[in-house]
């Protein structure tokens, strides 16, 4: 009698169990914990300007010296302030010599996360609690995803995008609709 009791038993507590493993593989998946505890440090230069090679003066004509190439302009910038992670660095906006733009992050110093992601953004930058959920409010467009959670690195944006809409740049964290943190654009 007690023998039939314990089979019936059984194949519930192995479904349980099973449920109960799926339940944890997953959250590890969605939180990626062990994020928390490993920096990634980027350290890129700011892409500069190429100078056209030289070409050779044809015979009899002038030797013209070559003007020099117009370097990276900073547009705007800002400092990060903290959302959901203590943040800490710089944005830049940069115009390159050959038209294009770059976002630059400089000394940036954020936790690690699952899906982080860098946008330029038409919100206000909040300060605390208020700040962590608006830029997804309006408009944004993401330049992909984080590099590094330290150090300095560079972020083409889109020919097409209307840079004078977009006044903010925010570490997105996509898999929880959260700013890790975020930088108004002042222009210079």
């Amino acid at each position: 009698m007690g023998h039939g009791r314990k089979t019936r038993g059984r194949p519930w507590v192995i479904g349980v169990l099973v449920v109960a493993l799926a339940g944890v593989g997953l959250g590890l998946y969605w939180f990626q914990p062990w994020k928390l505890w490993q920096d990634e440090t980027v350290q890129e230069a700011l892409p500069g300007a190429v100078a056209p090679a030289p070409t050779a003066p044809s015979a009899g004509a002038p030797s013209a010296s070559p003007s020099p190439a117009p370097g990276p302009r900073t547009l705007a910038g800002g400092e990060l302030i903290s959302h959901e992670h203590a943040t800490s660095g710089s944005v830049k906006l940069v115009r390159l010599a050959d038209g294009s733009h770059v976002v630059r992050l400089e000394d940036l110093d954020t936790s690690n996360g699952p899906d982080l992601r860098v946008w330029l953004t038409d919100a206000p930058v909040k300060e605390g609690r208020a700040g962590w959920h608006v830029f997804d409010d309006g408009a944004y467009v993401s330049l992909g995803k984080l590099k590094g959670n330290k150090g300095s690195q560079n972020y083409i944006v889109p020919a097409d995008v209307d840079l004078s809409r977009l006044t903010s740049v925010s570490i997105w964290c996509d898999r929880f609709d959260v700013s890790f943190g975020a930088a108004e654009l002042a222009r210079t």
